[in-house]
């Protein structure tokens, strides 16, 4: 039989070659050392074995190499199980995420069409009323309580009180904006009537379909002020 080197099974065979040793030196009754074994049997060959003890040392060395490799194999796959339930877990936790941002957008959504639709259901256009040559800041106020609904008239306040404190002829010297909510020029209220000079009622039913039109209400025009200071 030729020489092949140990070396290959490492120090698991020459562990092994230690063990088997021993045991076979206590049953024949013989003295056995084993102070130096593992480092005589790294430097040993299989002709150097016993042939009785040969099978004994490969198949013992084969036994611990498959251990090791199963054991890697275990690790491995729990490293890819945990990957795997992580993954799964984020990926719920997205779509509970998108679905409850889904859910909040469309209630806004439909928050914004009811408060439209309140709006535009107002009783009386500016069509209703008496033209007069002057308008005091009560009368001004009683015809937009009338002209918007109940639930926005407040925000559409809000705004009115900051542009032209209820001044229907209101101008700003620098920019040009005029009237009660304060136009862009002030002849864009000419949509409403052509009267937007001298008419608050007029003003009123401009400034609230712009609002209506850009901001979805006179409240989410008031939201947009509030953050801006200018809607």
């Amino acid at each position: 039989m030729s020489r092949i080197s140990v070396r290959g099974f490492a120090v698991a065979s020459a562990t092994a070659v230690t063990t088997v040793g021993a045991v076979v030196g206590v049953a024949s009754g013989s003295q056995v050392s084993v102070g130096n074994t593992e480092a005589t049997a790294a430097d040993a060959t299989i002709a150097d074995i016993p042939a009785g003890q040969q099978a004994q040392v490969q198949t013992a060395s084969l036994t611990q190499q498959a251990d090791t490799a199963s054991t890697q194999a275990d690790t491995a796959a729990l490293k890819s199980a945990q990957e795997s339930a992580r993954k799964a877990a984020a990926e719920t936790a997205q779509s509970k995420k998108d679905a409850a941002d889904k859910a909040k957008a469309d209630k806004e959504a439909k928050d914004r069409e009811k408060a439209l639709a309140a709006s535009r259901s107002a009783v009386r256009d500016a069509s209703d009323f008496i033209s007069k040559a002057s308008y005091s800041i009560a009368e001004t106020q009683s015809m937009a309580r009338q002209m918007i609904a109940s639930d926005q008239f407040q925000c559409f306040s809000n705004i009115v009180d900051h542009e032209s404190g209820w001044n229907y002829r209101a101008t700003n010297a620098s920019s040009g904006a005029y009237g009660l909510v304060q136009a862009l020029p002030g002849s864009k209220m000419s949509s409403a009537g052509s009267d937007w000079q001298t008419n608050p009622a007029t003003q009123i039913k401009w400034g609230l379909n712009y609002m209506n039109s850009r901001y979805g209400s006179p409240c989410g025009a008031w939201s947009f002020w509030q953050a801006n200071s200018w809607y």
